[in-house]
């Protein structure tokens, strides 16, 4: 782990269709032609930076940096270690890194677009989270991990500190989306095709109360940087970009749009 004033990255070398947010447009330095921004990937809980290896592989020469996270447990402390490296950058987020993504458009720090998996929604859809957090009372990290992420996170994923998940945890419990400002950089929630209904529910309420465009990434649950991380940087790379560049149809390995959503209660797709 690294301290909180000096984060260190592991830097190496699909977007709005609908929704009040990402139509609004980008504040500060996104969207300017022939920019190609740089990318910050934020992992989640029971995870490091080196989560994100398969999608930097992905993303080839672009510039990239996936730190590790303090996991202070404390939000502002986790957002102010994040807050030097975003001005213009693209922000990826899976899980946790995707909850604290919300609270980083909120802030309405100067992104270039957003791309966010799967994020905490508080009291929008309360008892999201209870199964993990039931998981991790009886066993520990292992099987709260596994129980989140499924079979493709192992061990070798998890922080050397195994309180880091207690604070995150704790952290994730209490969030409550926060009310997003008029002019948002370009945002897409995604959802795992794989990943239970009440998921897939959860982005809705996010289409729905943030106005926030929704995509379904095929062949994949929760954790998308490892199981689809070629679907996930296609999405990186173009969320600045505008409508144009994710209009090519869906297929395994690529970005899907909402229409693949499982709607709880209906039987239906949406």
């Amino acid at each position: 782990m690294v301290d909180v004033g000096t984060m260190r990255g592991t830097g190496e070398a699909g977007v709005p269709e609908t929704g009040a947010a990402g139509a609004a447009g980008v504040a500060g330095v996104a969207g300017v032609a022939g920019v190609v921004p740089p990318v910050v990937l934020v992992h989640g809980t029971a995870t490091t930076g080196a989560v994100w290896r398969h999608v930097r592989r992905e993303l080839g020469d672009r510039p990239v940096q996936a730190p590790d996270r303090p996991s202070t447990g404390n939000l502002a402390a986790e957002l102010a270690a994040l807050r030097p490296l975003l001005d213009g950058a693209v922000y990826g987020g899976v899980s946790g890194g995707a909850t604290l993504g919300l609270a980083i458009l909120a802030a309405g720090v100067p992104l270039a677009g957003a791309v966010l998996h799967e994020p905490a929604v508080g009291s929008l859809l309360p008892g999201l989270l209870a199964p993990m957090a039931a998981a991790f009372a009886q066993g520990g990290v292992v099987p709260f991990a596994r129980a989140l992420y499924g079979p493709a996170w192992s061990p070798a994923d998890a922080p050397a500190d195994p309180d880091a998940v207690v604070r995150d945890l704790a952290m994730f419990l209490d969030f409550e989306p926060p009310p997003l400002p008029a002019r948002t950089c370009p945002t897409i929630i995604t959802v795992g095709a794989d990943s239970p209904p009440v998921r897939h529910r959860a982005a809705l309420l996010l289409r729905e109360k943030l106005g926030l465009t929704v995509r379904v990434v095929p062949g994949c649950g929760h954790a998308a940087h490892l199981e689809a991380p070629a679907a996930f940087a296609r999405l990186l790379e173009g969320v600045h970009l505008g409508p144009a560049a994710s209009s090519a149809p869906a297929s395994r390995g690529q970005s899907g749009s909402d229409h693949g959503l499982h709607v709880p209660g209906t039987g239906t797709t949406q």
